[in-house]
């Protein structure tokens, strides 16, 4: 059987990242995905589907994405139900996140942020900045994978002037054998 979702689109809001009584990490969001023809009216249209993404990537993707990003994801589509509060059945359609890419720079997504807000444009992603969840997300930029991002004085952006154990940084040369090569 195959069961397998490909979809390209923007976060319509920042992703809800929670966390299991286990310790697990779950992050949900909506994904708008433009239709590919239009309406009688000439617009083009969306869907806006439900995903589900889990552990790292969870915490990884809500770390690096908020309302508005354009991002790819793969995974699988999920149906389940529950009996709410009022006892009725309740059926739920989400698509289960197995892996993401992030389709624009940082740069690129806070340019847009920033002219979204400042223009009051009427497009769907227009309007305050996103919500920072204290409680939910490490305080700044934290970066899941241990190493600083350029908010937090690293050289990434050109600068040497800048401390860092960077070993390129102020001109300095590193002696590589043919040894010390992998191929």
């Amino acid at each position: 059987m195959i069961n397998n979702v490909v979809l390209v689109g923007r976060l319509t809001r920042d992703v809800e990242l929670r966390y299991t009584t286990s310790g697990a990490a779950v992050g949900t969001f909506s994904l708008a995905v433009n239709r590919q023809f239009t309406n009688s009216n000439g617009e083009r249209e969306a869907d806006f589907i439900n995903c589900v993404i889990w552990r790292k990537a969870a915490e990884n993707f809500a770390n690096f994405t908020s309302k508005g990003s354009l991002v790819g994801i793969e995974g699988r589509l999920q149906t389940r139900n529950y009996e709410n509060q009022q006892g009725q059945r309740v059926y739920v359609t989400e698509v289960v996140v197995n892996n993401f890419s992030l389709l624009e720079s940082r740069s690129e997504s806070e340019q847009r942020r920033r002219s979204a807000g400042n223009t009051g444009s009427s497009n769907n992603f227009a309007g305050q900045a996103p919500a920072n969840n204290a409680a939910n997300k490490p305080a700044g930029n934290a970066n899941p994978f241990g190493t600083p991002s350029s908010s937090e004085g690293n050289v990434f952006n050109g600068s040497a002037a800048s401390t860092t154990n960077d070993p390129f940084a102020g001109g300095q040369e590193i002696d590589i054998s043919d040894d010390d090569l992998p191929f």
